[in-house]
């Protein structure tokens, strides 16, 4: 069967979401949605899941897998969100154990946040295989710029690479979180730059230039002949010194501190406290 992908733009955060099926009335898989957020008031919306919920149920797709491609810093995962109006698993690599032992600490989290019942239903193996309905898929392990980045193949031609790459004219992500490394993620990504040169890359961001709009999807040709940071004919050691020197300049994201405790537990959200209300906790002079 042939693959089919939906994709979703959200504008505050320049993140993509997926919606991969094989046409109407199939099974589907839903790659890094997002819920709203707004850090000024504290508010969330689910404008932008809803909208794949509308599209989901127009096309009858029975939702088997929210797939997350790592723990995101720049936004909140409406997962949970989704797997309550539309069922499925909410899934993501098993290296997301190392990302909720580091953040458990720097947020000073309860023994149990992270392993509480109803957060992540499963987690991959390294490379391990598995089925979106009749779809063949494999959950490729790629780390670097987390512990727990993971690429989504979806039977011969195309994957959903995360945050391992961005459009050719913008390069790779940053690799300075806990538990990064430049020299993972430029064997990650050479592992999947390896792949044929035809394979449809889609992406989790963009940051287009002036004059250029998002792009969502380009293909393994394209970022071998043209990605700044990682283009055929830049080694190892070079990328490593480059990607050091540009994570220097980086501020942290917007949403890093509130997401990231949502996002280590699945898009879960706290549990309300006494007076009806959820709150995240902002950990001061921490990172």
């Amino acid at each position: 069967m042939q693959p089919r992908v939906k994709t979703f733009f959200d504008a505050p955060t320049s993140t993509f979401s997926h919606v991969l099926h094989a046409g109407p009335g199939t099974a589907c898989a839903i790659v890094d949605s997002v819920l709203g957020y707004d850090p000024r008031s504290g508010r969330t919306d689910t404008r932008g899941a809803d909208a794949i919920v509308d599209y989901v149920r127009s096309q009858r797709l029975e939702v088997q897998w929210l797939l997350e491609t790592h723990v995101h810093a720049d936004h909140l995962s409406a997962a949970a969100y989704l797997r309550g109006l539309l069922g499925g698993k909410i899934a993501a690599s098993a290296a997301i154990r190392q990302v909720q032992k580091v953040f458990q600490g720097i947020y000073n989290l309860a023994d149990g946040y992270c392993v509480e019942p109803g957060q992540f239903d499963h987690l991959f193996r390294p490379d391990e295989d598995f089925r979106i309905g009749e779809l063949r898929a494999r959950a490729l392990h790629v780390p670097g710029h987390t512990p727990a980045d993971t690429a989504y193949r979806i039977e011969e031609g195309l994957v959903f690479v995360g945050d391992t790459l961005f459009p050719p004219d913008v390069g790779t992500a940053r690799c300075d979180f806990p538990g990064g490394s430049a020299a993972q993620l430029y064997r990650s990504i050479r592992r999947l730059l390896a792949l044929p040169g035809d394979t449809r890359l889609f992406m989790c961001h963009d940051y287009p230039p002036a004059g250029r709009e998002p792009q969502a999807e380009c293909t393994v040709a394209e970022q071998r002949a043209a990605n700044l940071h990682v283009r055929d004919g830049i080694g190892e050691l070079d990328f490593i010194a480059l990607r050091s020197r540009r994570d220097a300049t980086l501020e942290m994201p917007n949403l890093l501190l509130p997401s990231i405790q949502v996002n280590i537990r699945a898009g879960v959200l706290p549990e309300p406290e006494a007076n009806g209300r959820r709150y995240l906790k902002i950990p001061l002079d921490a990172l």
